[in-house]
């Protein structure tokens, strides 16, 4: 399991800033400063039983845990308990120890408005969107996190009370569902006594709940040319060398009978108006002639003078809880994402045809 990538307050102090590059002002600064300090006041307290300490430690030693236990204390994440580990981020893990979070829990320094106790969610809910009413509530105590909007996505976990989220830069977290403690971590699953990665079932539900949300009227589709075996969805990039390259392949894909959703996802400075003048093209025809020529030739369609909206925004933003992390970003339709080369034998393996 991966250590956090996160040092003290960077996840607070990034969710503070604004999404532009301008110098903090002094009043943000001694937010920051704030969020720091807090980050070391976010020790659980409390007690376990010996028999949940006890087994807790069997079956983490069990799973592989060399490093030293020095304490299991109730976790500030719903229904898990916070393991200290000698010199390492602690562990967060539920009671029977099917899921496991690795990271440092951070404090939110947002004044909190909503103080019940959220309606805890069931393992049916895992990977769904969360409720209305508990997004607006979540979005209440985060006041002071200025990039947190009511595009933000938030997923419920298959841990009641842990949820899933991503800033619309696609940077994944997990805070508590009264939005009090938020990490960096994942949630890796222990089935049979061992670690076996992260739950990739959540994922799956997850991004297919993202798929279930986009307009479909503005993905770029190449259909299959023969019976359809495959469905993909690709978060593209017109000035991404690794997507033209992908893009090449489409004519052999489609011919072995899979469909390609192209998802607009700008990620270079000057791409978002490049995209949103192929997306004005005036038909689903002329907009993947147009991808096609950027692709390909590199030559970028201008959008028509009369074409003053913007196609590509509203679908990018939805794709905010993919978590892309480079493009191209291909995922099959049932949410797994591919997470080798496009190029190897395994792609082909991974879509299922020959």
């Amino acid at each position: 399991m991966n250590s956090s990538l996160l040092k003290s307050a960077s996840l607070i102090g990034a969710m503070l800033l604004a999404t532009t590059a301008c110098a903090q002002s002094s009043d943000t600064a001694a937010t920051n400063q704030k969020a720091s300090q807090s980050v070391q006041n976010t020790k659980a307290a409390g007690s376990v039983s010996k028999s949940v300490d006890s087994r807790l430690r069997q079956l983490l030693t069990q799973a592989g845990i060399k490093t030293q236990i020095s304490s299991i204390v109730p976790s500030n994440l719903p229904n898990m308990y916070q393991v200290n580990l000698v010199g390492q981020l602690p562990l967060h893990i539920t009671e029977y120890g099917n899921y496991v979070i690795q990271g440092e829990l951070q404090k939110n320094p947002s004044k909190r408005v909503v103080t019940k106790t959220p309606a805890r969610s069931t393992s049916a809910q895992a990977g769904k969107p969360v409720s209305a009413s508990v997004k607006a509530d979540i979005l209440a105590n985060m006041d002071a996190l200025k990039n947190m909007s009511a595009k933000t996505p938030f997923f419920y976990t298959a841990v009641p009370g842990v949820i899933w989220g991503a800033t619309l830069e696609g940077v994944p977290f997990l805070l508590s569902d009264d939005a009090q403690y938020i990490t960096d971590g994942e949630i890796s699953v222990i089935e049979n006594g061992q670690f076996i990665g992260l739950d990739e079932q959540f994922e799956k539900r997850k991004n297919q709940s993202v798929f279930a949300t986009l307009d479909e009227s503005q993905l770029i589709n190449y259909p299959a040319t023969s019976p359809e075996r495959a469905v993909i969805y690709v978060a593209n990039d017109v000035n991404c060398p690794y997507c033209r390259r992908l893009h090449q392949q489409l004519p052999m894909l489609n011919a072995k009978g899979v469909t390609v959703k192209t998802i607009g996802y700008p990620i270079y400075e000057q791409s978002p108006e490049q995209m949103r003048g192929i997306w004005c093209q005036g038909d689903e025809d002329s907009r993947r002639k147009a991808f096609d020529k950027a692709m390909l030739q590199g030559e970028m369609t201008p959008a028509p003078a009369s074409c003053k909206v913007d196609h590509v925004t509203p679908n990018r933003e939805k794709s905010a809880g993919l978590a892309v992390m480079a493009t191209p970003a291909i995922y099959r339709e049932d949410g797994v994402l591919y997470q080798a080369s496009f190029e190897s034998p395994e792609f082909l393996e991974f879509l299922g045809v020959e």
